[in-house]
């Protein structure tokens, strides 16, 4: 049985949201076994650990995804975006956030330690997820999306709320080329040599782009730490974790 984490400051009416492991699917070693990702496993395996996402909310809803890619686009969904058969969309966008304000499409970003962020707008009805690895993070992937939220639906800042999932922890994030790769803005959050504080640095970028200090959370689960959650760091060919987020119908 699949069964997320959450976080309690996205408990928000009409707002569902889930930080799902890697228990509870169908998918054979070594992506055992709720791997969410098209091309980590095996097709059908994958679509039936998506159903079962779906099913856990329990509504008609659409599985909305993108393909990943490192950078800083935000895609804003329409009313024909995603799938209820959990089956690969060959049409789905470059991207690594989604937004949307239309009930019924769930926003599902997959990472294998990379930060999964979700927002929503209590105010605005208005739900987001971005994807965010060491280069999103360089690119301020989380602003771009909280720009998009404000742009696009009018958000203000102030009111959204942002909640960082499982992934590289300060014990494991470890860049030893870190003076070619990150930017010295990143500096104040390294410890212990070549260990940087990416969940910190999301929250200064958070906090940047306007959000309230107390608008932000984290689960503060290192993925490579904890076997209950796929790392690409602790086991390179493994599969992908899934956060969702989206608005009931």
């Amino acid at each position: 049985m699949i069964r997320p984490d959450t976080l309690e400051h996205l408990a928000i009416p009409g707002v569902v949201h889930g930080f799902f492991d890697r228990n509870g699917g169908v998918s054979l070693p070594p992506a055992d076994s709720l791997n969410l990702a098209h091309g980590e496993g095996e097709e059908e395996g994958v679509a039936e650990n998506r159903r079962r996402v779906l099913a856990f909310f329990g509504r008609d809803m659409d599985l909305v995804t993108l393909r990943q890619v490192h950078g800083d686009r935000v895609f804003i969904v329409g009313k024909r975006d995603g799938r209820r058969d959990g089956l690969a969309d060959h049409q789905t966008p470059e991207g690594d956030a989604l937004c949307s304000d239309i009930p019924g499409k769930l926003l599902m970003i997959l990472t294998a330690d990379c930060q999964p962020i979700l927002f929503a707008d209590p105010v605005k009805k208005v739900v987001a997820a971005a994807h965010a690895g060491w280069r999103g993070s360089v690119q301020n992937i989380a602003a771009a999306t909280v720009k998009a939220m404000a742009g696009n639906y009018g958000c203000r800042p102030e009111d959204i709320r942002a909640g960082i999932g499982p992934s590289l922890g300060p014990c494991c994030a470890e860049f030893v080329n870190w003076k070619k790769e990150l930017p010295p803005a990143f500096e104040p959050f390294r410890s212990n040599g070549n260990l940087f504080d990416f969940w910190a640095i999301t929250e200064k970028q958070l906090t940047d782009a306007g959000l309230q200090p107390d608008h932000i959370a984290s689960l503060n689960v290192c993925t490579r730490c904890n076997d209950g959650w796929f790392s690409y760091r602790r086991e390179k060919n493994t599969g992908r974790l899934g956060a969702v987020i989206g608005l009931l119908p």
